[in-house]
């Protein structure tokens, strides 16, 4: 392997791993980590506008409305009308929360397993030095 001493390429080849590992885990409820964690911010903040999830997740509005298209397509996720008609709803379906209940445990057994790996110390550790590059 190719030494580096540059930060973002250990960052994104540590993400592209640990993400290959939930989207192993969630394989059989046809959802991948990224539309898990989608689905979870939606349930936590119960009918948030497309701006409010896209600020909580971080993402681009854009980017947000391509994955949430695809959540709408499986009828896993609706859109609604907001208070203002240039910002929708959005609202976790029932076929949305059943995927959720279901993918739950393969998701907390994969992250039973990275804990596993690192410890719980060195996990807080790595929360908290993701939050202050965050």
């Amino acid at each position: 392997m190719l030494t580096s001493e540059c930060i973002c390429t250990h960052l994104r080849r540590a993400a592209r791993g640990v993400s290959r590992h939930y989207d192993e885990a969630l394989a059989g409820f046809g959802i991948n980590v990224a539309q898990f964690s989608l689905l979870r911010h939606v349930q936590r903040l119960d009918r948030p506008s497309i701006t409010s999830l896209a600020d909580a997740m971080g993402l681009e509005r854009s980017t947000l409305g391509r994955n949430l298209r695809v959540l709408e397509a499986e009828g896993l996720v609706q859109l609604a009308e907001g208070d203002d008609q240039r910002n929708r709803l959005v609202l976790l379906s029932a076929a949305g929360k059943a995927r959720l209940e279901a993918a739950h445990p393969a998701w907390e057994q994969a992250q039973e397993q990275l804990v596993a790996r690192l410890g719980e110390g060195q996990r807080d550790e790595l929360v908290h030095l993701l939050e202050r590059l965050a």
